[in-house]
């Protein structure tokens, strides 16, 4: 009951983004328990939420048996470099993470990036290019000058405005958007 747990090439570490948790339940998928289960709900037609084991992610067979999608990647956000197969990747065979609203991937040098997990000032108060991407998305939602970097400097992991790191596997640049609840 206690195996390694599978790799995902854009998921590094998906129990210290808080996707993972020790369960004592059986997979949804295969039956059996293991004990880790996905925590946040799939996208599919079953209630899925807390009832997947990471290796019926992680060979597709919980995206082939209930349509189940764990990143909805908007076609429009995939760079043109970016193979198909990436993106079903991405989408099929790699556990999501939940955000206040609708969550994205992010990609870079062709390829999809390395989601590291939530994070608020906190964390990124040292990674200037995160600090840079979070204070760029800022000033895109209209925020200026100052009011850009207190949003920054707001974001909390626990927080109604949390950000979302992440690390291109390939150049090792950080990327991060922020996302908040609309109350």
């Amino acid at each position: 009951m206690d195996a390694e747990l599978p790799t995902f090439r854009y998921h590094p570490d998906p129990v210290a983004s808080g996707v993972f948790e020790r369960r004592d339940r059986p997979c949804a998928c295969c039956g059996e328990n293991r004990g880790w289960i996905y925590v946040p709900a799939p996208y599919a037609d079953a209630d899925l939420g807390d009832r997947l084991c990471p290796w019926c992610i992680a060979d597709g067979s919980a995206a082939t048996r209930f349509g189940a999608v764990f990143t909805i990647v908007e076609q429009a956000t995939v760079p043109s470099g970016v193979t198909d197969a990436v993106v079903d990747e991405v989408a099929s065979r790699t556990p999501g993470f939940a955000g206040w609203q609708q969550e994205r991937w992010l990609f870079h040098c062709d390829d999809a990036a390395g989601y590291l997990g939530p994070v608020g000032w906190d964390q990124i108060s040292e990674d200037p290019e995160a600090i840079k991407a979070l204070t760029d998305q800022a000033e895109s939602l209209g925020f200026t000058g100052e009011s850009a970097e207190a949003f920054v400097g707001s974001l909390d992991v626990d927080g109604s405005a949390t950000g979302y790191l992440f690390r291109c596997l390939h150049c090792g640049k950080s990327l991060a958007y922020a996302d908040f609840d609309d109350e």
